[in-house]
């Protein structure tokens, strides 16, 4: 298994919007994120900033990653979510969420 952890900003202006469409997450996104090994996956905010945590259980992440981004309806999650969200200061031009290093780990 492995850890990732990721941030991007929260558009203040769109967070209602962003917690609604997450309240009800559709089936089908959470679906493909299980059949691409994704588990134990959080979503926290602070402050307009949204944090992410999920574990990988798979041997291939760039392959489950590319059957999360051709799911048809992940692309039309997306198409809602995304504008709801603003890149942190340091992501790097077309980047979006952007990993966030650990500096400590307890199991």
């Amino acid at each position: 298994m492995r850890r990732f952890a990721s941030v991007i900003r929260l558009r203040p202006e769109r967070e209602a919007e962003y917690r609604a469409l997450h309240a009800d997450a559709w089936p089908q996104v959470l679906a493909t994120l299980k059949r691409a090994r994704i588990g134990n996956y959080s979503i926290f905010l602070r402050d307009g900033l949204l944090f992410s945590y999920l574990e990988y259980y798979g041997e291939d992440y760039d392959a489950d990653q590319a059957l999360i981004s051709a799911d048809p309806a992940t692309r039309r999650w997306w198409e809602l979510t995304d504008p709801c969200q603003q890149p942190v200061e340091s992501a790097a031009s077309g980047e979006t969420w952007v990993p966030a290093e650990e500096v400590f780990h307890l199991d």
